[in-house]
C-alpha cells in the first residue's frame, strides 16, 4: 500500500503535483480566486433597498443552474462511481470545511430518512468536528494534519468514494484529506467553484462549477454553497436511483418512520400499481412495511418471500427485482 505523501498549499514552492506528476496551479493567493473577486453587479450595495438587494442576490443566483450544467459530464462520473462504491459494500465519505463542510453534512444526514440508507453508508467528516456545524472552527481548516487525521480514522479503502468540497479549491485541511484518501486506494473526487486549483488536483475527478464572484467579495455561503447544494443533490439522488432505490420517479426506498412517510409510502403503491388505500395499506402491512417488498409483490404478483428473494439477489434495485433479473453496471 503506497504510503500518503503530506501535500503543502500555502507556499508556492512547495510543489503541490498533479496526478501525472506536473506542478499544480496552486491559487495561493486567496484575492486571485475567482471567488473572491470583486463583483460589478453589486457595487454600492450597502445603499440599496431591500428590494434591491433582493433582486441583485436573485439576479447572481440565475447563474448557478449555468455554472453547475458546464460541470454535467463529470457529475454523471462521480454519480456512477458512488453507486458502484456503494454496491460493492463501500461508502461515500464527504469531507469539508465552513459552509462547504456544513453543505456535505447535510446531504450526508438526509440520505438515510429518503433512501433508507445507514449513517455508516454516506458520512461527512467536518473540519472542527459535529460542533463546527453550529460554531466557527475555522483555524482547522488550516491543518493539513488535522485533515490527514480525521479522514485515516475513517480507514479509507479502494471500495470507498470520498469527496473533498472546497469552494476555494485549496482549503489544505480538504486537500490533505483527499490526497491521503487517494493513495490509500479510495476513489477520491472534489467539488469546488474555482479552476486549476489544489483540490482538483488532489482528485481523481474535478467538479468545477465556476459561479463567478458572489455578491458579498468571499461570501461563499451564497452562490458557490447553492452550487455545491444542487451537486450534491445530484449525486447521491443520481447514485441511489442508479441502484434501484427509485422506480420511476418515485422514491420507493423510503423508511416509514413517522406518519408523513407512512402516507408517502401508501401514495407510492398507489400511484405505481393503480390500487385503491385499502389494497396498499394492506399489502405494506404485509410487506412487513416495506415499499420495495409491497412493490415487487405488487408487480410481479408474487408473495413476500420470493419479492424477499428478488430484491436480495437484485441488490435492492426494485425495477431489477420486478423483472428478475440482475444488475450489470
Amino acid at each position: 500500500m503506497p504510503k500518503a505523501t503530506m501535500v503543502t498549499m500555502i507556499e508556492p514552492q512547495a510543489g503541490l503535483k498533479s496526478p501525472n506528476g506536473s506542478p499544480a496551479n496552486s491559487h495561493t493567493h486567496l484575492h486571485d480566486l475567482l471567488t473572491e473577486s470583486p463583483n460589478d453587479a453589486s457595487q454600492g450595495f450597502d445603499t440599496k433597498s431591500a428590494l434591491e438587494i433582493a433582486r441583485i442576490i436573485n439576479h447572481e443566483d440565475s447563474k448557478v443552474a449555468a455554472a453547475v450544467k458546464k460541470a454535467l459530464p463529470e457529475i454523471a462520473l462521480v454519480i456512477d462511481s458512488v453507486a458502484r462504491s456503494l454496491r460493492e459494500g463501500g461508502r461515500l465519505i464527504y469531507i469539508g470545511a465552513g459552509s462547504s463542510g456544513r453543505i456535505a453534512s447535510l446531504d450526508a444526514c438526509e440520505c438515510p430518512p429518503y433512501f433508507s440508507t445507514t449513517p455508516q453508508t454516506v458520512q461527512y467528516i467536518m473540519a472542527g468536528g459535529p460542533k463546527a456545524l453550529a460554531s466557527p472552527v475555522e483555524v482547522n481548516e488550516d491543518s493539513e494534519e488535522l485533515g490527514q487525521r480525521d479522514i485515516a480514522r475513517r480507514r479509507p479503502t479502494r471500495k470507498d468514494m470520498v469527496i473533498g468540497l472546497s469552494s476555494s479549491g485549496r482549503t489544505p485541511y480538504v486537500v490533505a484529506a483527499v490526497a491521503y484518501a487517494r493513495a490509500r486506494g479510495a476513489k477520491t473526487a472534489c467539488i469546488t467553484c474555482n479552476s486549476n486549483t489544489p483540490l482538483a488536483s488532489a482528485a481523481d475527478i474535478a467538479i468545477v462549477a465556476e459561479v463567478g464572484p458572489e455578491v458579498i467579495s468571499g461570501s461563499t455561503r451564497m452562490k458557490a454553497a447553492t452550487a455545491q447544494k444542487m451537486i450534491t443533490n445530484m449525486i447521491t439522488t443520481g447514485a441511489m436511483t442508479r441502484l434501484g432505490y427509485v422506480y420511476e420517479n418515485l422514491m420507493v426506498n423510503v423508511h416509514m418512520q413517522n406518519s408523513k412517510l407512512v402516507e408517502r409510502g401508501i401514495g407510492i403503491l398507489i400511484r405505481a400499481c393503480g390500487i385503491d388505500r385499502e389494497r396498499a395499506v394492506d399489502v405494506i402491512k404485509s410487506a412487513g412495511r416495506s415499499v420495495p417488498v409491497a412493490l415487487v409483490m405488487l408487480k410481479a404478483n408474487v408473495d413476500k418471500p420470493e419479492a424477499v428473494r428478488r430484491l436480495t439477489k437484485s441488490g435492492g434495485n426494485v425495477r431489477l427485482a420486478i423483472e428478475d433479473t440482475v444488475m450489470d453496471f
